[in-house]
């Protein structure tokens, strides 16, 4: 597949600009030549259509896309008439959340409940056709100048009968590690609660600025995540109301048995916080305890040192026997 280029002709598409690349592909502004309206084409990088997992990874984000109308989706259109492989999407004015985090730091409560209450909406709607995005965060949601959100990149989505993700393949389908739900880090299914625990860690950001977990490579933010307590929103900026931080609370509970089951009753608890009860939580009071994963890094060194020891013993053995 040879690259195209801005000001080419794509079957019945002209690709006015290059918007976006990104390690997978390049996402230009197009013109249907058939109807003149202004489209996003989504095209693979070449190198991506020899890895399987990548090249999957396109395939079912089309396939997904094509079966989702919901106005907080961006929609994928049908167009098999096409001479090499390319996704042909709706064009969305705006900008991804991360951009205007990147601008702002952290948004006003009034605004981050509202963009937060639009993204479940969307969230119900996938999830009720059975759909798990898997991979929510800032890059990967649209925003026009109204606030209203597009969810986008479901390149990782599956539905309920999906494939087991395991903890080895996170690194490769999961991205950034900020908003993985604990669960995943763990390497059991995520469902529709996972979803929900990243919308979480978003509303957290948008509130304070900050990620609620860190550490300097993925493996320590991961453990963050399942060893320790974030730092409370309001030990960050006192004016976040308590019924907000506790909405928080709840959608990012280490347990999703514990979580908010379903996006409706987020939305719920955000458009009736005076409603909501605040709870007495050991997070709140051990949140500056550290718990390190080291010892366990350590063992798991230990233990894959020790491989080429119990190999040669092993070939020394045969040796002397043979």
């Amino acid at each position: 597949m040879t690259p195209v280029r801005a000001d080419e002709q794509l079957d019945h598409y002209r690709l006015d600009k290059l918007v976006a690349r990104s390690g997978m592909a390049s996402i230009f502004r197009a013109t249907d030549l058939r109807d003149g309206r202004q489209v996003a084409i989504k095209i693979p990088h070449p190198e991506m259509e020899s890895d399987p997992l990548l090249f999957d990874r396109f395939r079912r984000e089309e396939e997904i896309g094509r079966n989702m109308d919901h106005p907080g989706v961006m929609k994928v259109y049908v167009d098999d008439d096409r001479s090499q492989v390319y996704m042909v999407m709706e064009w969305v004015e705006g900008r991804l959340l991360r951009q205007i985090l990147n601008e702002q730091n952290k948004l006003p409560a009034e605004r981050a409940v509202k963009i937060t209450i639009r993204i479940l909406a969307a969230l119900e709607y996938i999830h009720n056709l059975g759909i798990i995005h898997r991979d929510l965060k800032p890059e990967n949601v649209m925003i026009d100048d109204a606030d209203n959100i597009k969810l986008i990149d479901f390149g990782i989505a599956s539905n309920l009968q999906g494939r087991r993700l395991t903890f080895s393949k996170l690194s490769q389908t999961m991205g950034t590690p900020d908003y993985i739900s604990p669960e995943q880090v763990k390497g059991k299914r995520g469902d529709a609660r996972s979803d929900l625990y990243s919308v979480g860690v978003m509303l957290y950001e948008m509130l304070t600025g900050k990620v609620p977990f860190t550490g300097n490579n993925p493996f320590l933010v991961m453990n963050d995540r399942l060893l320790n307590n974030p730092v409370p929103p309001r030990e960050i900026d006192s004016a976040i109301a308590p019924q907000l931080q506790e909405i928080i609370y709840r959608a990012m509970e280490r347990d999703r048995k514990n979580r908010y089951q379903r996006a409706s009753e987020f939305i719920w608890d955000l458009q009736h916080q005076d409603q909501v009860g605040v709870a007495e939580r050991a997070e709140l009071r051990d949140w500056k305890s550290r718990r390190s994963p080291w010892p366990r890094k350590i063992a798991f060194y230990v233990l894959i040192a020790a491989i080429p020891v119990v190999i040669f013993t092993l070939l020394l053995w045969v040796a002397r026997h043979s």
